[in-house]
C-alpha cells in the first residue's frame, strides 16, 4: 500500500453516524496521511439496493485499506465492501449482525451492559466524534447546546428557559440546537437573553459546532443529548448538564449521564452554585485519537506515522 491511508466511509446519511465516522478519520489522519471517499446508500432501500449504492460510491476513489461505517443500515454494505476488497472493516456501535462478521467494532461502554465482549470488541467512553482540543491556545467561549424530547427524555420549555437565563450573565455566550429540539426554543430564550448569540443548527455548517467547542471554556448541554455531551467533554471545556425530565430512568442514556457526573466529568445544574466557575473535568476525552491509534497499531504496524 501507499503511504498515505486510502479510507472509505459507507454512509448512511444520517448526520450523527456519519459525524462518528469522519471523527475517526480524522483522527487517522492526525497520525498518518489519509484520503477519505465517502459512499452513500441515503435513499436506497432493500438490501440489494443498498448493496448496489455502496458499491457504485465506492468506485469513485482509490482501492481502499480501511472501510468505516456507523448505522444499522450500514452492516451489510460494510461486510460486502471489506470481502471485495479485502481490507479490515470498522462499525462504530455495537452490532445487530455477529460480531465476527467485522475486523473491529468500536463500541460506547454504555451499550455493553450485560454483554461479553469479543476479542474484536473496543469499549470507547462515549461514541467518537470530529471535537479535538485545540492545545495551549487560550479558551474564552461559553456555549450552551440545547437537544430536545427523545425516548429517554422528555422536555420542560419553562425550565429550560429558567436555566438559560440564569447562566447568561452578560456578552459571550452562544447557544445552537439540535434536530430534536422544539421549534419555539431557540425564538423564546432570544427574546428571553438579549446577550445570548443564538445558532440555529440548520443554518450552520458540519465543521461549524467542533470548532467552536474546540475554543470553548465553558459549556452547559441539556442531558437528553448525550451525543452533544461527548463532543464537549472531547474539546477539553468545563462541562455542565441541564436537567430535562427523565423517562426512562434505566435507559442506556440515563445511566451514562449518571456515570459521568459521579466520575466527576461532567456538573448536574443542581450541583453547580450560580456565579462560579464550572469544575475542570477529570480529563479531556480523547477517545477518536486513542482508538486510531489501534487500529494503526492493529492493521497498519508498518506505516510511517507523522
Amino acid at each position: 500500500m501507499s503511504q498515505t491511508l486510502q479510507i472509505l466511509i459507507v454512509s448512511d446519511g444520517k448526520p450523527g453516524h456519519e459525524n462518528q465516522s469522519m471523527g475517526l478519520a480524522e483522527a487517522l489522519g492526525r497520525l498518518t496521511p489519509v484520503k477519505v471517499v465517502r459512499t452513500s446508500l441515503a435513499g436506497a432501500t432493500g438490501l440489494f439496493r443498498r448493496l448496489g449504492a455502496a458499491w457504485e460510491g465506492s468506485r469513485n476513489g482509490t482501492q481502499p485499506d480501511l472501510i468505516i461505517g456507523a448505522g444499522h443500515a450500514t452492516h451489510p454494505s460494510l461486510i460486502f465492501l471489506a470481502r471485495k476488497y479485502e481490507v479490515p472493516s470498522i462499525l462504530l456501535m455495537k452490532p445487530s449482525l455477529p460480531a465476527m462478521l467485522f475486523d473491529l467494532c468500536l463500541v460506547p461502554v454504555h451499550d455493553l451492559k450485560g454483554v461479553t465482549m469479543p476479542e474484536n470488541f473496543i469499549p470507547t467512553l462515549g461514541a467518537l466524534n470530529r471535537v479535538s482540543p485545540v492545545g495551549d491556545i487560550p479558551k474564552s467561549g461559553r456555549m450552551i447546546l440545547i437537544g430536545g424530547p427523545s425516548a429517554s427524555h422528555g422536555w420542560n420549555e419553562g425550565e429550560v428557559q429558567a436555566m438559560v437565563k440564569s447562566l447568561v450573565d452578560g456578552p459571550g455566550w452562544e447557544a445552537t440546537d439540535s434536530r430534536r429540539t422544539p421549534p419555539e426554543t431557540l425564538p423564546a430564550l432570544a427574546t428571553a437573553c438579549s446577550d445570548l448569540h443564538i445558532h440555529p443548527h440548520a443554518a450552520t455548517g458540519p465543521g461549524w459546532l467542533p470548532g467552536r467547542l474546540a475554543a470553548a471554556e465553558e459549556v452547559w448541554v441539556t442531558e437528553d443529548s448525550v451525543s452533544m455531551i461527548y463532543e464537549a467533554l472531547s474539546s477539553g471545556a468545563r462541562v455542565g448538564i441541564l436537567p430535562v425530565p427523565v423517562r426512562k430512568e434505566n435507559s442506556r442514556v440515563v445511566r451514562g449521564i449518571r456515570k459521568l457526573a459521579e466520575d466527576g466529568y461532567v456538573t448536574r445544574f443542581s450541583n453547580h452554585p450560580s456565579g462560579t466557575p464550572l469544575p475542570a473535568p477529570k480529563e479531556t476525552l480523547r477517545e477518536a485519537d486513542r482508538c486510531a491509534k489501534i487500529v494503526m497499531e492493529r492493521f497498519f504496524p508498518d506505516l510511517s506515522l507523522s
